[in-house]
């Protein structure tokens, strides 16, 4: 994994951007706003899980926006994140943690909640492996979807 450093943080780096989404940050968050503005709402409470495609936003960001649209009633009280994807270029046994401090897109860095992730490492099963997130785009492309909706808020990869 090609990690940067950051002050006193590892960051994992955008991989998808320009390719899964746009790679400028006003095109991105002008793209993220359409696709939640063509979002049909729902009503009733925002959701406590989402299962939402990770394609493109060409191809998947208006049904992923649909999922998004719902959690923005509960923008003040969501503040972490568990986010849950395939691996497609490494074969994982379990879970694996992206072993960083934070995901940076184009609209910015996301934080990652290290005391969750202490908690989660406690399971055999969940270990540390930075090759495994670095060229993933499964949690990568629900960011921006995040950051628009939620603004603030820490992730468990």
């Amino acid at each position: 994994m090609r990690k940067k450093e950051t002050g006193i943080h590892l960051t994992r780096p955008a991989s998808a951007a320009g390719r899964f989404y746009p790679a400028a940050p006003a095109e991105l968050r002008q793209s993220i706003n359409d696709l939640l503005a063509g979002a049909a709402g729902a009503p009733g409470p925002a959701p406590k899980a989402l299962v939402v495609p990770h394609a493109g936003l060409i191809y998947s960001g208006p049904i992923a926006a649909s999922g998004y649209a719902r959690l923005s009633e509960a923008r003040d009280r969501i503040r972490n994140v568990v986010i849950v994807g395939p691996a497609h270029f490494l074969s994982v046994t379990g879970l694996a943690t992206p072993g960083v401090d934070q995901f940076e897109t184009p609209l910015g860095r996301v934080p990652v909640n290290a005391g969750l992730v202490k908690v989660v490492q406690r399971f055999p099963w969940v270990h540390d492996s930075a090759a495994a997130h670095a060229p993933e785009h499964s949690l990568e492309v629900q960011l921006p979807f995040l950051q628009v909706v939620l603004g603030e808020f820490e992730i468990l990869p």
